[in-house]
């Protein structure tokens, strides 16, 4: 199967978006539309944003969404698609793919979202840290010793810690053992429940949509399963706002034999994951148009 992985927030680089601009002409059209819906100026922040405002919530997650959306509907146009998953904010690019959204409501939720948990990040200093090794049992136990959640079970190792900015420092400072501890450089403490602020708005918002049945398999955060109400999916993303990203779980559902995740730009992160924890699966990381090559037709 060939099933598309969109990415979440923090895969975003400076100029990411340039090279794919150029090689496909009519990708800039498609990126105007979507900056349109989503209230601002997408190609010019994926050419020539600065790292500190890509950073910014409200800006990277408007724009890893309509990266996904735009550069599959450009790419992958006549090519079947047997599935899609996401990680995080990435799971509204796959509602997209799959046809459980328009793009045009892809865009107005992920705008709402974006302010919504931007806003949500500004009310108590959070923060959030990646643990790299270590038992997976003690790591947790040690989250909730100092009062932090796990908002990510990635797999391959590693887990991401959230919570006050006092407390992570704390998990910085004296990591669990034979553990590394990396402090992120993100605005709060999302997918925990600092959030929950955030996902009163995001719900009320997302009761407008008409959410429609995927045309293609779709896994959820939430369980690692394949999802086949479109309805249930879009409840899901919102809930999701607050609760732990589970991508150990879906890479757990993927891997098996013949699956090819083809991870959309902006690319590398989930490719990363997939090879060290899901080893039955090919990955390819669309960094660039070159690496469409290494896609199986």
């Amino acid at each position: 199967m060939l099933i598309l992985a969109c990415p979440g927030q923090g895969s975003q680089s400076k100029g990411f978006l340039q090279e794919w601009l150029d090689h496909y002409p009519t990708l800039r059209g498609r990126l105007d539309e979507l900056s349109n819906f989503a209230g601002m100026d997408l190609v010019a922040l994926g050419t020539q944003a600065e790292e500190e405002e890509l950073r910014n919530t409200a800006v990277a997650q408007r724009l890893i969404v309509a990266s996904g959306i735009a550069i599959a509907r450009e790419v992958f146009a006549a090519q079947k698609i047997d599935g899609v998953v996401g990680h995080s904010v990435g799971e509204i690019t796959a509602a997209a793919i799959a046809g459980v959204l328009t793009d045009e409501d892809a865009m107005r939720l992920v705008a709402v979202r974006a302010d919504a948990m931007a806003e949500a990040a500004s009310l108590t200093p959070s923060s959030m840290a990646a643990v790299l090794g270590g038992d997976q049992a003690l790591v947790l136990a040690t989250l909730e010793n100092l009062g932090l959640e796990p908002a990510n079970l990635n797999g391959a190792g590693q887990i991401v810690a959230a919570g006050s900015k006092k407390k992570i420092l704390q998990l910085v400072a004296s990591p669990p053992e034979k553990a590394r501890v990396i402090e992120l450089k993100v605005a709060g403490a999302f997918h925990t429940s600092f959030m929950e602020s955030a996902v009163d708005k995001v719900r009320s918002f997302a009761s407008q949509l008409s959410a429609r049945q995927p045309v293609m398999k779709t896994w959820t955060n939430a369980t690692g399963e394949n999802i086949s109400s479109g309805q249930q999916f879009l409840d899901l993303i919102v809930n999701q706002i607050s609760q732990p990203v589970r991508w150990d779980l879906c890479m757990e559902s993927l891997n098996q034999p013949g699956n090819q995740l083809v991870e959309l730009p902006p690319a590398g992160a989930l490719a990363g994951l997939l090879k060290r924890g899901a080893d039955k699966v090919l990955s390819v990381a669309l960094k660039s148009p070159g690496d469409l090559s290494k896609v199986n037709p």
